[in-house]
């Protein structure tokens, strides 16, 4: 368990993985990069620098990217590729489910931009159904780390699994609160805060604005329980089973439509293992617009004031 729920540094989680790369790069012969224009936004450029015979730019052409990663790991490489989350998924959507998922290719998809705090670039970026488009793969893994720390050691993790991999991560700086080098375990979910009377389940960005939440309801009287479920898919229904048996009641939360992200795959945990009152912070349904990341978060109901009314109103459902 994290026991250190405050923050005295803020950093982009992509930088994380930009320095979890330059790592795999010195300890792994075998990892490769490919780039599509984005070498500076995806924090790619030292291991560009250092290992620039395992670097490859392949300009604006992401499905191209996709398939020469896929002919590379026919050699054993271990290819890491790199750009918006936006282009990442649903520019090269076949590419990735014909080349890469169906064939259990080992190709580490790496998106940076995610989500609503992508920020004045706008709905045309802000890509909100790639955690939805992603976990229905077969073979594909999903991760959503929630910090800097957490997304390097994430990084570096995905290296040693064999098969495809999604790797979400974000553009704004956002508070770093889980510890250095810490040990990053694929598909299990990370306790924050223990708690009696709900659960609230959150990942990525939004794991900080739980751990806010937390501290509204505690002034309230109420014991909320944090867990970073950092991994969408594999889920860890154990944790979550275990923890809604004690609390009875959950919240979700994360930067992604309601629809087809990880709440609903919690609903479809507890509906056939124990049915459970489940309230979802998500987008409903909306694509974003350009703003601050901070006031669109508020603006599309993902604020800490509104995991709180969520836990408020599961507690009512008991």
């Amino acid at each position: 368990m994290v026991t250190k729920l405050t923050y005295t540094e803020k950093k982009d989680t992509r930088s994380g993985f930009g320095e979890g790369l330059l790592e795999l790069g010195k300890s792994n012969p075998n990892v490769v990069a490919l780039c599509a224009d984005l070498t500076g936004s995806l924090k790619m450029d030292a291991f560009k620098k250092e290992f620039p015979e395992r670097f490859f730019q392949v300009g604006i052409a992401e499905a191209n990217m996709m398939g020469l990663a896929a002919g590379m790991t026919v050699g054993g490489k271990i290819p890491f590729t790199g750009t918006f989350a936006n282009f990442s998924t649903g520019r090269v959507y076949d590419q990735i489910r014909q080349s890469i998922a169906y064939s259990g290719k080992n190709v580490k998809i790496c998106a940076s931009h995610a989500g609503l705090t992508l920020g004045e670039d706008g709905a045309t970026h802000q890509i909100l159904e790639d955690l939805g488009m992603m976990k229905m793969l077969p073979h594909m893994t999903v991760i959503n780390p929630c910090d800097y720390n957490q997304t390097k050691a994430a990084t570096i993790a995905i290296a040693e699994h064999e098969g495809p991999v999604y790797l979400r991560f974000g553009r704004p700086k956002w508070p770093i609160f889980t510890p250095e080098n810490q040990k990053f375990e694929i598909g299990k979910a990370l306790h924050l805060v223990e708690g009696k009377d709900v659960s609230i389940f959150a990942t990525g960005h939004m794991v900080w604005q739980a751990i806010e939440a937390e501290a509204i309801l505690a002034e309230k009287g109420i014991s909320a329980e944090i867990i970073n479920i950092h991994t969408i898919k594999p889920l860890d229904e154990k944790a979550i089973l275990e923890s809604v048996k004690k609390t009875g009641c959950a919240v979700s939360a994360e930067e992604h439509q309601m629809n087809g992200g990880l709440g609903e795959s919690i609903a479809q945990t507890l509906s056939r293992n124990l049915p459970t009152p489940l309230e979802m912070v998500a987008v409903n349904d909306s694509f974003g617009e350009s703003g601050t990341p901070e006031d669109l978060l508020v603006k599309y109901g993902l604020g800490p004031q509104n995991i709180v009314d969520a836990a408020m109103k599961a507690i009512s459902r008991k």
